[in-house]
C-alpha cells in the first residue's frame, strides 16, 4: 500500500509517521513551513507510552510532496485526509483531479460532515469516515501523541484491509458498527477545543479548572439536547457515557480528579489544535464543531445559544479568558 497523507499537520504526521516507522510507503503532502523541518531532520515520532522513533526522509518509507499530484496516487494508494475542516472543499477538488475512480479516501478530520462534502465534489472516489481520539502535538520535525485512544474507521472492505496494517504499526484501530454515532460522540469531546483555546492553558491544567469544565459541560448539555431532538445517539468514545459526561465535568475538583483519572492522562504541555490555530493566526475549526450543533439545532427548529456564542467569541479578535469570565459571557 501507498499511504498518502493529504494535510500533513499534527494528526497526519503522527499517523503517517507511525506507518512509515513500520516500513509502509508514506507520502506527506503539506505546506512548506511544515515539511521543511522534516526534510532537513527527518521525522521524530513519539508518544506518551514511550514510543520514540526517528524516520528518515527518502524512498521507500517516507516521502514529502507539495501537492497531491506530486505524490502520484496510483492503484495501490490510500489517501488519509487530514486537512482542517475549512480546507475540505479545496482538498476535495484536488482529490477529484488527481485520484483514479474508486481510490479509498479516509477522512481523519474533526466534525461530522466532511465525508459528505468530499463525496459531493469527488463522487467517483470511495470516501470513508474516521475518528482520531487523541491529542497530537507537532513542533518542527517532532510529532508527539499526548493522550490515549483507538482510531475508529468506517467499516468497509477497504478499512478491513487497512486496519491490521494500522494495528501492526502501533495505531490501534477498531471498525465500529455506526461511525456516524462515533463522530457525534467525538464532536461532544471536541467542544472543549474552544474552551481550551480561550483559556490559554495547557489541556490538563484547563480540565483541572472547574469553571472551564462547567463551560465545557454546558456546551455538551446543549448539544446533547439538540442531538436527542434529532434522533442522534452519540457513541461512547471515553470511559464515561455521553449522557453522564456533563455531570462528571461539573463535579468539584476533589471528586472529579478521582473519577476522571483517564481523562487527565495528558502530557502537561498538550494543548488543543484550536489553541495552535489561534496562536498562529489561522482560521479555526469552530464552525465544524460548535457550528455543527447550531446548524443541527436550526434543522430541528431549535436554538443553541451557548454554542452560537462560542462561535462568535472565536470569530472575533484573539481573546484570553479565564473560566469565570467564560461562564459570565455565556451565562452558565
Amino acid at each position: 500500500m501507498h499511504f498518502i497523507v493529504l494535510g500533513a499537520g499534527a494528526i497526519g504526521c503522527y499517523v503517517g509517521g507511525r506507518l512509515a516507522a513500520h516500513g509502509q510507503a508514506v507520502t506527506l503532502v503539506g505546506r512548506a513551513h511544515t515539511l521543511q523541518p522534516i526534510a532537513a531532520q527527518g521525522l521524530r515520532v513519539t508518544d506518551l507510552d514511550g514510543f520514540d522513533h526517528a524516520v528518515p526522509v527518502g524512498a521507500p518509507a517516507l516521502r514529502l510532496a507539495a501537492t497531491l499530484a506530486e505524490a502520484a496516487p496510483g492503484a495501490d494508494s490510500i489517501v488519509l485526509l487530514c486537512v482542517k475542516s475549512g480546507a475540505t472543499e479545496s482538498a476535495a477538488r484536488e482529490l477529484a483531479a488527481a485520484c483514479a475512480p474508486g481510490t479509498p479516501v479516509i477522512s481523519l478530520q474533526n466534525g461530522v460532515d466532511n465525508v459528505a462534502r468530499v463525496q459531493a465534489l469527488a463522487p467517483v472516489l470511495k470516501v470513508l469516515a474516521g475518528m482520531v481520539p487523541y491529542n497530537v502535538v507537532l513542533r518542527g520535525a517532532h510529532v508527539h501523541r499526548a493522550t490515549a485512544g483507538h482510531l475508529q474507521l468506517q467499516r468497509d472492505a477497504a478499512t478491513e484491509r487497512i486496519a491490521p496494517v494500522f494495528a501492526a504499526a502501533g495505531l490501534a484501530t477498531v471498525l465500529p458498527p455506526d461511525i456516524r454515532a462515533v463522530q457525534w460522540g467525538k464532536l461532544l469531546l471536541n467542544l472543549n477545543n474552544p474552551v481550551n483555546a480561550l483559556s490559554d492553558l495547557p489541556l490538563r491544567q484547563e480540565l483541572l479548572d472547574r469553571d472551564c469544565r462547567r463551560v465545557f459541560a454546558a456546551l455538551q448539555s446543549e448539544a446533547l439536547g439538540v442531538m436527542d431532538r434529532a434522533g442522534i445517539a452519540p457513541a461512547k468514545v471515553t470511559a464515561v457515557s455521553p449522557s453522564l459526561l456533563p455531570h462528571v465535568l461539573r463535579l468539584p475538583n476533589w471528586l472529579f480528579t478521582r473519577l476522571a483519572k483517564r481523562m487527565l492522562q495528558i502530557d502537561a504541555s498538550a494543548r488543543s489544535s484550536m489553541w495552535d490555530d489561534l496562536e498562529a493566526g489561522r482560521a479555526t475549526e469552530i464552525d465544524a464543531l460548535c457550528g455543527a450543533v447550531v446548524r443541527l439545532a436550526a434543522q430541528q427548529g431549535m436554538a443553541a445559544p451557548l454554542n452560537a456564542r462560542m462561535c462568535e467569541l472565536l470569530a472575533g479578535p484573539r481573546l484570553r479568558l479565564d473560566g469565570a469570565q467564560m461562564r459570565r459571557m455565556l451565562g452558565v
